[in-house]
């Protein structure tokens, strides 16, 4: 495991020579398992997972946001992040005085189809020329479309529990793992009871509802990247694509074929 900081990209301060009210984006690859150190900045930031699983301890809690969500910090959050092995994201450093129509708490943000499209423009370029007006034109419009997300307290809950922690990652790095509690409770060397008094605890859900809301975050992120349901159902650890389209449809309220359909539409 690698404990490391955010490589070195242009800050806030940094932009405050080329005009004020600046938004600087950085592009992160995450090639091994990293653990970042403990931080805040003096401006706001949103982080966006394009692939892989990245957490983030805010104000002594554990989130993993969802696939479609980004988690958004404002000034003086002192967080800590932590990625596995193949995680892909984006960092928007916000000047302070651009912040005022964002929430005051650390908070996930729904991502708009023109947010998506602009942080893929952004993976695209890699490393952008923040100083272009084009670049900080394009940048605003994310900005504004951060500002009429919808904001939502529903992560993914974490433990820092030393044998709850474990289950959970693992399950982050393959959620099609079928494991019951019993079978990771002797793998961590605990108890199932105090597994599930420490999901209780910890997650305010059960076991079984912990799992069910990281697959179908997961199954989410994947109808929008057009995968078929026999290849989600697969990827998620369900025996029949039926028994995928059964769990979605009580979580969501439609298939996962009409979901990925409104989906197209919006």
């Amino acid at each position: 495991m690698q404990t490391d900081k955010i490589p070195p990209t242009p800050s806030i301060c940094e932009c405050a020579e080329f005009g004020a009210d600046a938004v600087v984006a950085k592009l992160v690859e995450i090639s091994e398992v990293t653990t970042f150190a403990m931080e805040r900045h003096p401006w706001g930031q949103f982080v966006y997972a394009y692939a892989g699983a990245i957490e983030l301890k805010v104000e002594g809690r554990r989130y993993a946001a969802p696939p479609d969500y980004g988690l958004w910090l404002p000034r003086g959050t002192e967080h800590l992040a932590w990625a596995v092995a193949g995680t892909s994201y984006a960092l928007i450093d916000v000047d302070p005085r651009l912040c005022e129509t964002l929430p005051t708490a650390a908070t996930a943000i729904s991502i708009s189809p023109i947010g998506k499209a602009i942080f893929h423009e952004v993976r695209r370029r890699g490393c952008l020329d923040v100083e272009r007006p084009q670049i900080q034109r394009l940048l605003r419009v994310l900005l504004d479309q951060l500002s009429e997300g919808t904001a939502s307290d529903n992560f993914l809950p974490l433990s820092e529990d030393r044998f709850l922690s474990r289950v959970l990652e693992a399950l982050i790095c393959d959620p099609s793992d079928t494991r019951s509690l019993a079978d990771w409770a002797r793998y961590v060397n605990a108890t199932e009871r105090t597994l599930a008094r420490r999901c209780l605890r910890d997650l305010g859900m059960t076991f079984q509802g912990w799992r069910q809301q990281l697959r179908l975050s997961r199954a989410v992120a994947m109808l929008s990247e057009g995968r078929s349901v026999r290849v989600i159902s697969e990827a998620l650890g369900y025996r029949t694509p039926s028994a995928f389209i059964t769990m979605f449809t009580a979580a969501k309220g439609c298939t996962p074929t009409v979901y990925r359909a409104q989906l197209a539409g919006t």
